[in-house]
C-alpha cells in the first residue's frame, strides 16, 4: 500500500536522512572550517526543503582565486560528492552536475507523492573548485578534498583501522627480538610493527620510551627509539608497510613524545632543547618558535610527522606530573610560547598536538596513576586553562590532545577524553577547533575502567578523531568494527574522523623529509643556545658578575652527566673547577626536595621547577628549568660573569621574586 498523500514510504525517509547527513557533512567539510559553522551557509528553508524535497542543487559561488570553474573542476567536485554520498549508504541517490556551476544530488524514482513538494535548496559551498592554472590544467585538489574522495573508496575495516595509533614492540618494522615478538603478540596477535600495520590497517604508530626522570614512564610498555639511524629504519620500514593499505596514499602517521626536558623520547645525536619551563622564562616567543622550527626539521629528518607536543597545561598547581613540561603559571606568558612552538613545528612539516585538554596543569594528580579532578569553576577555565588551548589554535595546530580528567564544572564525573560536552561542545563548538583530536593514552588507568573496545567506542562518540596506545589493538579494532555494523558508533561520526585524520595526513604530504644530516647542526644547537641563554634567572643574589674561582660542581643523586656537562662548559668559559674546596654550585632537578640541598652552597641552581629554592638557604639562587647541555653551557656563562641572567621565573616561589635582575 502506498503511504497517504505528502509522506514518503518509511525506507525512502530513510535514504533523505541519510542525505541530510551527507549534506550537513558536507557544508561543514567544505566551508574549510571558517568561523560561523555550518548554520550561516545555509538557506532558512533547508530543513522543509530537505526533509520533503528530492533534490539538492550545489552552486559553486567561489572558486580559490575568483575564477569560474571549469568543466574538469566541476567534474573533480561531482566524483568527490558522490564518494561521500555513497560512503553513507544513500545508494539510490544520483550525483550529476547540472550547467556550468551546479552539482546536484537526486532521489530518482516515481514517487508521485514528492514531485510538488518545496524547491530545491541551495547551498554555497567554497574551496571545492579550483580554477585553473592558467595552462588549462586544473590545479590540485586541497587536503580535505583529497581526503574525502580517499574515505569513498575505503572499505569499513579500512576506516576503523585509520582511528587507532597504537605502540608496538620491537626497534625494526620487520625484524625484533623474541620479547619483543612476544609482546606484540599480546598486544596485537602479531610478531612484528608491519604485521600490525598491515593486520589492522593501522593510520599511524606512536614511537615510545622513557628515562629516569620521565614522569610519564608509566604507560611506556617498552622502547622502540634509541638513536636516530635506528629510528629513520624503524619509520622508514613503517611506512613500506602502510604504503600497501587502501589508505596508503595518505601519509603514515608516525608520532612521538618530544616535548625536550624531562620527556624526550630521542636523546642521543639530536639537538635538544631547554624545557618548556625555560621557554617560559626567557618569554621571548620567537625564540620559541626558531628553536622548535630546528626540532621540528630533526623529527622530520627522522621520519616523524606528529609530535604530542607542546604541553599547553598553564602550571595552576605544584604538579609533578607536569611541571617543568609547561610553559608557566601566567595563561598569557604560556599562550605566546605554545603558539611559537606550534608554529615552529608545523613550519618544518610535522604536525602539532597541544595538549592535555581542557588542562592539566589545574590539577596535581598524576593521570597516569589515577583520575585527577578539576574542581575551579567555569570562569576559571575560561581565563586560566584555555587560553594557550586558544593560542594554538589560532596558530593552526593541527592536533589537540585530550585528557583523562574529570572537568567537574563541565562535565562532572566523565573523563574528558570521552566527556562530548568538553571535547564537541566546548573544545570544537566554543574554542572552534577544526582539526584532529587524539586520545591520551588509552592504556592509562583511568581509560581502562572499560574494555579496549568500549573504550575506543565511547571515546570516538565523544569527538575524539585517533585513538592512542589502545591496551589491546584487536580487541579496539574489534570493537570499533562491531559497533559501526551494529549501529551503536553512527558511521556519520567514523567518517567524519577518518576525513579529519586524513586531511591533516594529506596537509603533511607534499613535505619532503630532511636529510639526516640535519639533526644537530651549528645552526640547530645555537637555536637551542639562544633559548637557553635567555632563560637563566637569578631568583637570589646580584645579577651578573662571575662566582668565586675555583668552582667545585656537586650535585643531588644521579646527576654525573650534568655535572660533566657544566664543568666542561665551565672550562670552556675560563673558570678553574677542582673536585673539592672552590666555590661550591650545587644543583638540583626533577623530583629533588629540601633534603636534597646544600647547606654550604654558594649557589644552588634549580635544573626542573624553581619551587625547591624557597627553602635553599644560597646567597646565589639560579634556575635554568632544565638539565640540558644548552643549558648548562648557559648557567656557565652567567656563573663566569660573561652573560646576563635575563629570564624570569614564570611560576611563583615562595618568598622569592621572579628575578633580582629588575626586568
Amino acid at each position: 500500500m502506498a503511504p497517504p498523500q505528502g509522506q514518503m514510504r518509511p525506507g525512502r525517509q530513510l535514504a533523505v536522512l541519510g542525505l541530510i547527513f551527507v549534506v550537513l557533512y558536507l557544508l561543514v567539510f567544505f566551508s574549510g572550517g571558517a568561523s560561523g559553522g555550518w548554520k550561516d551557509r545555509l538557506e532558512p528553508r533547508l530543513g522543509l526543503d530537505l526533509i520533503g524535497g528530492t533534490r539538492l542543487t550545489l552552486e559553486a559561488t567561489n572558486s580559490v582565486d575568483g575564477k569560474p570553474p571549469t568543466a574538469a573542476n566541476l567534474e573533480e567536485a561531482r566524483q568527490i560528492i558522490e564518494s561521500r554520498v555513497n560512503a553513507y549508504g544513500v545508494a539510490e541517490a544520483e550525483v550529476v552536475t547540472e550547467g556550468n556551476r551546479n552539482i546536484v544530488i537526486s532521489l530518482p524514482g516515481e514517487n508521485r507523492d514528492l514531485t510538488d513538494v518545496g524547491s530545491a535548496a541551495e547551498l554555497r559551498f567554497r574551496k571545492v573548485l579550483k580554477a585553473t592554472d592558467g595552462s588549462g590544467q586544473t590545479a590540485a585538489p586541497d587536503q580535505a578534498a583529497r581526503a574525502a574522495a580517499l574515505v569513498g573508496t575505503l572499505s569499513d575495516e579500512d576506516l576503523v583501522g585509520q582511528v587507532l595509533m597504537p605502540y608496538a614492540y620491537g626497534s625494526s618494522a620487520t625484524k625484533v627480538s623474541p620479547g619483543s615478538a612476544a609482546g606484540n603478540r599480546a598486544l596485537a596477535g602479531v610478531d612484528t610493527p608491519a604485521e600490525m600495520v598491515a593486520r589492522y590497517r593501522l593510520g599511524g604508530l606512536i614511537l615510545v620510551g622513557f628515562s629516569a626522570d620521565d614522569p610519564t614512564s608509566g604507560n611506556q610498555a617498552t622502547t622502540n627509539v634509541d638513536n636516530p639511524q635506528q629510528v629513520r629504519q624503524l619509520t622508514t620500514g613503517l611506512r613500506d608497510a602502510a604504503g600497501k593499505l587502501a589508505a596508503g596514499s595518505a601519509p603514515f602517521l608516525i608520532g612521538t613524545d618530544q616535548e625536550y626536558g624531562v620527556v624526550t623520547r630521542i636523546t642521543d645525536g639530536v639537538t635538544l632543547l631547554p624545557s618548556p619551563l625555560a621557554a617560559g622564562a626567557a618569554g621571548k616567543p620567537e625564540l620559541t618558535e626558531a628553536a622548535w622550527r630546528a626540532a621540528g626539521s630533526e623529527l622530520a629528518a627522522m621520519g616523524i610527522n606528529l609530535d604530542f607536543a607542546p604541553v599547553a597545561d598553564v602550571l595552576a598547581t605544584r604538579s609533578t606530573v607536569i611541571g617543568s613540561r609547561s610553559f608557566g603559571a601566567d595563561p598569557r606568558n604560556a599562550s605566546a610560547q605554545v603558539a611559537g612552538a606550534v608554529k615552529g613545528l608545523q613550519s618544518a612539516g610535522v604536525a602539532a598536538s597541544v595538549k592535555h585538554f581542557p588542562g592539566h596543569g589545574l590539577s596535581a594528580t598524576d593521570s597516569h596513576k589515577d583520575l585527577p579532578v578539576i574542581a575551579q569553576p567555569r570562569a576559571v577555565l575560561d581565563r586560566t586553562a584555555f587560553p594557550p588551548f586558544r593560542a594554538g589554535i589560532d596558530a593552526g595546530t593541527m592536533a589537540v590532545m585530550s585528557a583523562h580528567l574529570d572537568v567537574r564544572a563541565v562535565d562532572p564525573g566523565t573523563p574528558a577524553t570521552f566527556s562530548k560536552k568538553l571535547l564537541t561542545d566546548v573544545l570544537r563548538g566554543q574554542l572552534g577547533f577544526q582539526g584532529v583530536v587524539i586520545t591520551d593514552g588509552m592504556n592509562m588507568p583511568p581509560a581502562r575502567r572499560w574494555s579496549p573496545g568500549e573504550a575506543a567506542i565511547r571515546a570516538l562518540t565523544a569527538g575524539n578523531d585517533l585513538i592512542l596506545m589502545t591496551p589491546n589493538v584487536g580487541q579496539a579494532y574489534n570493537g570499533l568494527l562491531a559497533a559501526l555494523r551494529d549501529g551503536s558508533l553512527p558511521r556519520a561520526r567514523l567518517i567524519e574522523a577518518v576525513t579529519r585524520v586524513l586531511t591533516m595526513k594529506f596537509k603533511l604530504a607534499d613535505r619532503p623529509a630532511p636529510d639526516m644530516s640535519t639533526l644537530n647542526t651549528a645552526e640547530h644547537r645555537k637555536a637551542a643556545a639562544d633559548l637557553a641563554a635567555a632563560a637563566v634567572t637569578v631568583l637570589r643574589g646580584r645579577c651578573g658578575g662571575p662566582v668565586g674561582n675555583p668552582v667545585t660542581v656537586t650535585s643531588s643523586g644521579g646527576r654525573d652527566r650534568t655535572r660533566a656537562a657544566l664543568t666542561e662548559a665551565l672550562t670552556a668559559a675560563g673558570v678553574k673547577v677542582v673536585p673539592s674546596g672552590g666555590t661550591v654550585v650545587h644543583l638540583v632537578g626533577y623530583g629533588d626536595d629540601a633534603d636534597d640541598l646544600r647547606a654550604d652552597a654558594a649557589v644552588t641552581v634549580a635544573m626542573d621547577t624553581p619551587y625547591v629554592l624557597a627553602d635553599a638557604k644560597s646567597p646565589t639562587l639560579l634556575a635554568t628549568y632544565s638539565s640540558s647541555r644548552a643549558s648548562m653551557t648557559a648557567l656557565a656563562g652567567v656563573l663566569a660573569g660573561k652573560a646576563r641572567p635575563g629570564g624570569r621565573s614564570p611560576v611563583p616561589v615562595r618568598g622569592l621574586p621572579a628575578t633580582t635582575c629588575g626586568t
